[in-house]
């Protein structure tokens, strides 16, 4: 019978090999931010640069399938998908 610290062991390596549990401990860093961020203080509008370095760099987590980095960046919501609102160049030819 295998022991608890043995099951453990599996589990993690599982865990692992799947991609859940860096997808997990994305999540909680990124709800921790979260919970940490004062809400009652508004932040101040990005400039259009920052919002294209913001960009550049999630595509960069993307491109090399850093997902659970990305997550942890897309959860600030100071980068937004929906055309017209983010820095995606494509979005800014279609409109």
């Amino acid at each position: 019978m295998a022991t608890v610290t043995e099951l453990k062991t599996v589990l993690k390596d599982t865990l692992e090999k799947r991609g859940v549990l860096g997808y997990l401990k994305a999540r909680i860093r990124a709800e921790v931010f979260h919970a940490l961020d004062d809400d009652q203080e508004p932040r101040p509008p990005l400039s259009h640069e920052n919002l294209l370095i913001n960009e550049l760099i999630r595509e960069y987590l993307d491109f090399n399938k850093y997902k659970y980095t990305e997550s942890v960046l897309m959860a600030d919501d100071r980068l937004r998908r929906e055309p017209g609102t983010g820095t995606d160049p494509s979005a800014e030819k279609r409109s």
